[in-house]
């Protein structure tokens, strides 16, 4: 499943597929001259609609929106959080520099700290280890505890997991970690909102109670068609479609 899940990281990026494209059009260009500029041009413009940001937003919305926000009174409820990793760069510039590398979905890291200041009884456990067809050597557990040291946590009550490379590992380490506290007792699941679809029902299979706490939100209400960011927006149709897909993989497989 690994294996699978990185693959999908691949074909799920719209440019992937449209440089397969323009090589078969360059391919085609000495004997179909005529067809091949016709495929180029088209390959251009496609590229060019996919800048608009309104089109992956439609994708993301839906998932963004399946799990409502709880309300901040019911933050200690809940026996702990579970963070999900993700939210962690290539440690190359952590090597470097000893800073640790805080990404787009950084609010999967900071909105627990101040859960765990402000409630002295809550535990955090953190899930994520290293995910990488090309392994570094580094596990977003470690840059985890350093990022917790630095916030001034209390590390006795953080519980760092660096053996899961997919979601579908993050719940069954979690579990493991946990134990019978996992089923007995109610945890917070703090992850990207997109993400959320694809991680609740692996936490429900292995038999942790959690109450799903969605971060990072990508999208609002609406997004008009003026608004036009090429970068943004092929990340963002690499992020939905692989969400969409991860889904589905992981129904078939479960």
């Amino acid at each position: 499943m690994f294996v699978v899940s990185k693959l999908l990281s691949a074909i799920t990026q719209p440019v992937f597929w449209l440089a397969l494209w323009w090589l078969l059009a360059l391919l085609l260009l000495s004997r179909q001259p005529r067809l091949a500029w016709r495929m180029l041009w088209a390959g251009l413009v496609v590229l060019g609609l996919l800048g608009f940001q309104a089109g992956p937003d439609a994708l993301l919305r839906p998932l963004e929106n399946r799990y409502a926000v709880p309300a901040a009174e019911r933050v200690p409820e809940h026996a702990g959080v579970i963070v999900l990793g993700g939210a962690l760069e290539h440690p190359a510039s952590w090597q470097a520099h000893g800073q640790v590398p805080l990404g787009q979905s950084v609010e999967r890291m900071t909105v627990p700290v101040g859960w765990m200041h402000a409630h002295p009884e809550l535990q955090l456990v953190f899930s994520g280890g290293e995910g990488r067809l090309l392994t570094t050597g580094v596990t977003e557990g470690q840059l985890a505890t350093q990022f917790y040291r630095e916030q001034g946590l209390d590390m006795a009550r953080v519980h760092i997991e660096q053996g899961s490379r997919t979601t579908r590992e993050n719940a069954q380490r979690v579990a493991q970690t946990l134990g019978e506290r996992c089923h007995n007792e109610r945890w917070l699941l703090v992850t990207s909102a997109w993400h959320m679809p694809r991680s609740v029902p692996e936490f429900e299979a292995v038999g942790c109670q959690i109450t799903p706490y969605p971060v990072d939100f990508r999208t609002g209400e609406s997004t008009p068609w003026t608004e036009y960011r090429m970068a943004e927006s092929l990340l963002r149709w690499q992020v939905a479609l692989h969400e969409w897909l991860g889904q589905l993989a992981y129904a078939l497989t479960r």
